[in-house]
């Protein structure tokens, strides 16, 4: 595919300064003036300031210029209008006021720093006379990058055939009447739109190396603030990757992930419609309804009218 990862976010919020903090206790690289790296990824997230907490902007990485020349033209077919530049194209989704921006980069390197260790299992016993590795580690957990981030949309027809039919999305999964998992990258998903009474962002989604690092990041945060704690710990099924959330002073989900199911080959995945359970996990604590609908849902919709940008 054209496109190749999904470099970089910006969340509006209310209130930057104890976001930051909770964003550097989450284990991103503070970089300055609310911008934060990934160990791999570089700078992929910016804080700034709006009256409600939304997705501002977004980049994704694409090969070279023909690349660019798609977008663009698939964009202006679909009627969006698009502004080309020597190394991006930029448009800016019209329901939820998004600002996406693709632009030539290279691809997210993420060095292999050898196998991790096995799980014993029945009969299969890999490690024995000794404790399992994960439960020596001391580093604080630090996001190899970001994964993907979740927009609400109060049109989701649009909003679908700007990413997928303009910016070049593919769609991975969905889930009845409600919303698509689309991918930038080989990753199963990079984007998740939802059809929401509201536009607003649910969560961004951090990938750390396993499970232990799911559970030691968010044990973590928890130690500092219990009330950090939103639903975790489980597994997916659309995506297959383990999870534990946390909301951020903003109200603002942000997810640990490991795990994730991975697509090199468009002819050998086939795109599923999930209902019921398996559209929200497959094992684990069931989802509080805080996560369903973010307690702070209706005061986003009285501050709906605010100006976009």
């Amino acid at each position: 595919m054209s496109l190749h990862s999904l470099r970089h976010i910006t969340l509006g919020i209310p209130d930057p300064a104890p976001v930051e903090e909770f964003y550097t206790e989450f284990g991103l690289r503070p970089l300055g003036q609310g911008r934060f790296a990934s160990r791999d990824g570089g700078e992929q997230l910016r804080l700034v300031s709006r009256p409600t907490r939304r997705l501002v902007a977004m980049t994704i990485g694409a090969d070279d210029q023909d690349d660019l020349g798609q977008v663009a033209s698939s964009l202006h077919a679909q009627g969006f209008a698009a502004r080309r530049e020597e190394a991006s194209v930029s448009a800016v989704e019209p329901v939820s006021g998004v600002a996406v921006r693709v632009e030539i980069a290279e691809p997210i390197k993420q060095n292999d720093d050898g196998p991790l260790p096995e799980p014993n299992s029945p009969g299969r016993p890999l490690r024995v006379n000794a404790r399992a590795e994960g439960l020596s580690r001391t580093a604080p957990v630090a996001p190899r990058k970001l994964g993907h981030v979740v927009l609400g949309s109060t049109d989701l027809a649009t909003s679908m055939r700007f990413f997928v039919d303009g910016i070049g999305f593919k769609v991975s999964d969905s889930i009845k009447d409600r919303g698509s998992f689309l991918r930038c990258s080989t990753d199963h998903h990079n984007l998740l739109v939802q059809n929401t009474p509201v536009t607003f962002v649910h969560h961004s989604s951090w990938q750390v190396e396993d499970v232990d690092e799911v559970g030691r990041g968010a044990a973590a945060m928890l130690d500092a603030d219990p009330a950090r704690h939103v639903w975790g710990l489980g597994r997916h099924h659309v995506g297959s990757n383990f999870f534990w959330y946390l909301r951020d002073p903003s109200g603002t989900f942000a997810e640990y992930y490991s795990d994730l199911d991975v697509i090199v080959d468009e002819d050998l995945w086939k795109p599923e419609v999930f209902s019921g359970r398996h559209a929200r996990y497959n094992w684990g604590p069931p989802p509080p309804p805080s996560f369903l609908r973010p307690d702070d849902l209706a005061e986003l919709m009285t501050g709906a009218h605010q100006p976009r940008g």
